[in-house]
């Protein structure tokens, strides 16, 4: 499911591979966001008795490492809030990471190509006369 990278020997993907890849990996993060916000809304919802916009607001706190609003009042709901709230903190970096590997890969492996493979990659959509 996600995007394989180039090793260091290939040459430097092309522009519009790169836009794809990295559409794929906002998409895949951006689908990881919003399944970690249905489970918080649910969690919250079904163990503390939230109405929805409350359960949502409150995931959304969470997840974004702000805090809850909402205090959990039962003993299910505070052990929910704690493993919700250890979740989001490494969900957020896991999402960061799979968001921009793109950008990070392609800075990485510009300072290993070499020369020709730049210009591999530049010439990659032109036609050849």
């Amino acid at each position: 499911m996600l995007p394989r990278f180039e090793k260091k020997h290939h040459a430097l993907l092309s522009w519009p591979a790169f836009v794809r890849r990295m559409l794929l990996s906002a998409l895949i993060g951006l689908l990881l966001v919003l399944i970690s916000l249905a489970v918080g809304m649910l969690g919250y919802h079904a163990l503390e008795g939230l109405g929805w916009i409350d359960s949502f607001l409150n995931a959304s706190m969470i997840l974004s490492g702000m805090g809850p609003l909402w205090s959990p009042r039962s003993e299910a709901g505070k052990i929910f809030a704690g493993i919700y709230a250890l979740y989001s903190g490494l969900a957020v970096l896991a999402i960061a990471g799979i968001t921009f590997a793109p950008i990070v890969h392609r800075l990485l492996h510009s300072f290993h190509a070499d020369e020709a493979d730049m210009n591999d990659s530049a010439n990659v959509h032109r036609k050849k006369p």
